[in-house]
């Protein structure tokens, strides 16, 4: 503790929350347009000020734009916000089994990853729903939500460690009095995907005003959608290796292609080799004879690429249970000083179709098989075949899926005020909040290697005839039931439940802060007043859980293993606001941070705004910001799945590998140093009219990540011998020869430079005609993706700008609204844009005349991916209850019910049960209605 002791005396404190709700207010959201729809005063730092004055930016949502959005879930309408991409979703979190992480909404502000962006309720940390310390955003109480504030970079000095791309407040209406109901659903065009939420509110003050109650409850309702029923994922869009590519022969590499499928696997089983390769299992067990196409590896270009389709088999959108209670209890016990208690508990329960046991070439057969049909048992007789290897997508056997349930508590109490003393009002808050997490991550309906090894060798029995499993031979009571894997419909119930079991985990994650604020103007410059923000802060994270041995190895996936360890870190601050001269600001912070993992890191903001005149003001920052290492990256005790790779080590045949992620306890804080300039327009020969334009660089060094598997093997191929540690060959307890381990390090540095845009513009039409009645309001908001690149120092950098793809940021997204509203109707339009994109910037785009393919820079056909631009209707009636204003609505979401980009998944990976599309960018569901009424008594 000497060097956080010396940082607190050199005045090393930064502000802790001050009221939980001080944020600069972001140019294009319009002081006046803020204040019109029930905002505080925001600031962007823990000094309260009016207007654009910040040098941090901020995007500010108000109340009513979250109401015409009319989303499911508050966290669909923040991401809609350009700042954000690449955000855990439901649907995009559908495939994460092992690690905890589906069903949540978790942000992600810069495509720099959910655990780089700090969310907060009320400027207070909330407990993490996963071990990677991700903030779920269905645990707010949704109905409270008045305003959404967004503060992009520089922000760990002012609000602590974990906000190095930025800050999301949620920030509740505590005063609300009164009753308020909302009950909305809706579906898609299609009749799929119905949802129902409903919320109750209620608050009322009492002892003569000193106090304060408010109760809210929450019910969410989702259908889900079990498989992916749309035209656009049913034409065999794929990335596959060329088959006619060799190296030099200038044909390209990879191929995007559609009316492509498996050649390795039918739905009942297809033999892969020897004399009957062909040979497929279809209704019943009859055999018939595969259509294959133009083969390489495991794809297959024509033929019978309609009959192996899998990538249906998953959930386009899960189903969800949400229940949620929300109260807080205040009381002013003298002039100024409020004491206050709250208390809330979330449930929620996911399940999701996550695909289909793909077992690609891979299965044995003898020819003693019991379960072979009797055409085919006689031409392997006659050809003196005594095994063959057979592939299968196991169209008998159940999908798997994943049940997520967790629970959240969160208790928080405080109390604030303010008082005179030295000649000056001094501002403080205090509070203490404990938080429980507790999961129940399941993997349903997966295969036991083991037992799938035993129950697929299936004979005759030598004495009685009868079909059993080779083992039980010799083992009568080993209790294997005998699988029949080669057809349609064939397989046995008692069978099916022989191998399939439901592995599961329970985790508890728990999150204790105490902090202390306090905020005062010190002293008068002649340019004006001094302002100081001090503050403290201590936390406690720790995350212990349970693993049944039998759920622990040997699954195909959700091999879980328990996690336990915590860490603490004390935090002080230090804030100050600076009038250099008139117009011109210094705005500066400085943190001491100590984790007792990792040590001691001082972060630091300095901004200057300058005020040219009334209708210009500039602002620059720069900053100091890191991120300490989370508990799953600490402590995780390790999860294994199954998956598949091309191996370069054998001509790059696909291979199934089990992926192993653990913990490492010797990572560091990762460090960030930003820029950010920008520009606020409010011209007074344009009243109403609001615009800002920032420039951020964020460079991150000591990064912590993991590189995937592919890469991992692809780097010790080229004899990069700090990946070859990471692959080790032999037999394992996972049904493979092949297992590969992508635990993190501090290896990575990233680069991501970027461009925000935004406008607003307000105005009474009278104004402009005094024949027009109404009010028209516009805002829009843009990010131009200049950079996201990352250098694990060990390989060529990765470029991810402009890649539409995974998590990537595209060039280009953008948001605009336009409203009309004329008591007691208004009528919104809201456009929502993607640029066109890349698979990979790596690519070299070819058809003929190639240059030489590498793993770094490889050679396609085609690299481009479209764009996309989405239209949304809302329609909103007013209308009076007992004298309060109440509201029936009706939402459309992609009016025009466009189709996502076709973005092929391959040739890796799981690449055979992905839609056809990249679910974390493009509207997957297609028009959606929404109908709803909100009253107010």
């Amino acid at each position: 503790m000497t060097k956080f002791a010396a940082c607190i005396s050199r005045g090393a404190l930064m502000i802790a929350l001050f009221h939980g709700a001080a944020f600069a207010q972001g140019p294009g959201s319009g002081q006046a347009g803020a204040e019109e729809e029930g905002l505080i005063v925001v600031t962007g730092s823990r000094i309260a000020r009016n207007g654009y004055d910040a040098p941090t930016p901020l995007t500010v949502v108000g109340s009513e734009e979250i109401d015409r959005g009319a989303s499911a879930n508050l966290a669909d309408f923040v991401n809609d916000i350009p700042a954000l991409v690449g955000s855990s979703t439901p649907a995009t979190s559908n495939l994460s089994i092992s690690s905890g992480a589906a069903g949540i909404n978790a942000l992600n502000l810069r495509s720099l990853g959910s655990e780089r962006t700090l969310v907060l309720l009320d400027g207070q940390r909330s407990v993490a729903a996963t071990a990677s310390g991700v903030v779920d955003v269905n645990n707010f109480p949704q109905a409270l939500v008045k305003g959404v504030e967004i503060v992009t970079g520089g922000a760990s000095a002012a609000y602590g460690s974990d906000a190095v791309s930025g800050v999301v407040n949620f920030i509740l209406d505590k005063e609300f009095t009164g009753f308020k109901a909302t009950v909305q659903g809706g579906e898609t065009t299609y009749g799929d995907g119905g949802n129902f939420n409903v919320a109750l509110t209620g608050g009322a003050r009492f002892a003569g005003g000193r106090g304060h109650i408010l109760l809210s409850g929450e019910y969410a309702k989702k259908d889900g959608i079990l498989s992916v029923p749309r035209a656009w994922n049913r034409k065999g869009w794929y990335q596959i290796t060329n088959p006619a590519y060799a190296p030099g022969n200038g044909e390209p590499e990879r191929l995007i292609v559609n009316q492509a499928g498996l050649s390795n696997g039918t739905p009942g089983g297809i033999i892969t080799d020897t004399a009957l390769r062909g040979t497929y299992f279809g209704v019943g067990g009859t055999p018939g004879q595969f259509a294959y196409g133009v083969v390489r590896d495991r794809w297959m270009i024509g033929g019978d690429w309609e009959s192996v389709q899998i990538n249906s088999y998953q959930a386009l959108e899960p189903s969800e249970d949400r229940k949620g209670i929300f109260g807080r209890l205040s009381y002013e016990v003298a002039d100024n000083v409020e004491f206050f208690a709250q208390a809330s508990f979330n449930r929620m329960q996911s399940v999701g179709i996550t695909s289909v046991l793909q077992s690609l070439g891979n299965v044995r057969i003898y020819s003693d098989n019991a379960f072979i049909p009797a055409s085919v048992k006689q031409q392997l007789d006659a050809l003196g075949i005594t095994e063959f290897m057979m592939g299968t997508t196991n169209v008998d056997l159940p999908t798997r899926k994943v049940d997520t349930e967790r629970e959240t508590e969160r208790y928080v109490i405080g109390a604030n005020g303010q008082f005179d003393a030295f000649g000056t009002s001094l501002r403080w808050d205090a509070y203490y909040q404990h938080g429980v997490t507790r999961t129940m991550e399941m993997a349903r309906d997966v295969t036991n290697n083991g037992r799938l090894a035993l129950a697929q060798d299936a004979i005759f029995h030598p004495v009685t005839g009868e079909i059993v499993c080779r083992s039980s031979v010799a083992n009568p009571t080993n209790g294997c039931v005998p699988l029949n894997r080669m057809g349609i419909g064939v397989a046995s119930q008692a069978a099916i439940d022989y191998v399939i079991g439901h592995p599961f985990r329970n985790q508890k994650f728990t999150q204790d802060v105490a902090a202390i604020n306090l905020s005062f103007d010190a002293f008068q410059l002649p340019a004006g007043t001094v302002a100081l923000a001090i503050g403290a802060e201590h936390r406690r994270e720790q995350i212990s859980g349970h693993v049944d041995t039998a759920f622990q190895t040997g699954w195909a996936v959700g091999n879980f293993l328990p996690s336990f360890g915590k860490y603490n870190v004390t935090e002080a601050y230090l804030e100050a606001l600076v009038p250099i001269f008139k117009g011109f600001e210094f705005n500066g912070a400085i943190r001491g941070t100590d984790y007792s993992t990792s040590g001691y890191v001082t972060t630091w903001k300095a901004g200057l705004t300058y005020q040219v005149i009334p209708d210009i003001r500039f602002r620059v920052t720069r900053s100091r910001d890191i991120r300490a290492p989370n508990l799953a990256e600490l402590f995780q005790g390790g999860s294994t799945r199954v998956n598949a790779v091309q191996d370069p080590f054998n001509n790059n045949v696909s291979t199934p590998f089990a992926g192993t992620t653990t913990g490492n306890r010797s990572l560091a804080p990762e460090k960030a140093d930003q820029w950010g300039v920008g520009v606020v327009l409010e011209p007074t020969f344009l009243p109403g009219v609001g615009l800002s334009v920032d420039y951020y660089d964020i460079r991150l060094k000591g990064g912590i990540g993991s590189v995937t598997a592919q890469v991992a093997i692809d780097r010790c191929h080229q004899g990069i011998t700090a990946y070859c540690a990471a692959v080790v060959r032999g037999p394992n307890a996972y049904g493979t020869n092949l297992q590969i381990f992508e635990s993190p390090f501090n290896f990575a540095t990233q680069k991501a430079q970027g461009i925000d845009f935004e406008m607003s513009y307000r105005t009474p039409l009278d104004r402009i005609s005094s024949k027009l009645g109404g009010d028209f309001l516009f805002r829009a908001m843009a990010t131009h993706y200049l950079k996201d690149y990352t250098d694990t120092g060990l390989g060529v950098p990765i470029e991810e700008a402009g890649q539409n793809t995974g998590s990537s940021p595209p060039n280009w997204l953008y948001r605009m609204s336009a409203t009309y509203s004329n008591d007691p109707v208004s009528f919104t339009l809201t456009g929502r844009g993607i640029s066109s994109g890349v698979y990979s910037n790596a690519y070299v785009e070819c058809t003929a005349n190639c240059p030489a393919s590498t793993p770094d820079n490889r050679t396609i056909n085609n690299n481009r991916i479209k764009g996309a631009f989405y239209v949304d209707a809302n329609l909103t009636y007013q209308f009076s209850v007992a004298g309060e204003e109440s509201q029936i609505f009706l939402n459309v979401s992609n009016l025009f019910n466009k189709d996502p980009a076709v973005v092929a998944s391959g040739p890796d990976g799981s690449s055979p049960s992905i839609p056809a599309t990249n679910q974390a960018l493009y509207d997957l569901l297609g028009r959606t209605f929404r109908v709803g009424l909100r009253v107010k008594i």
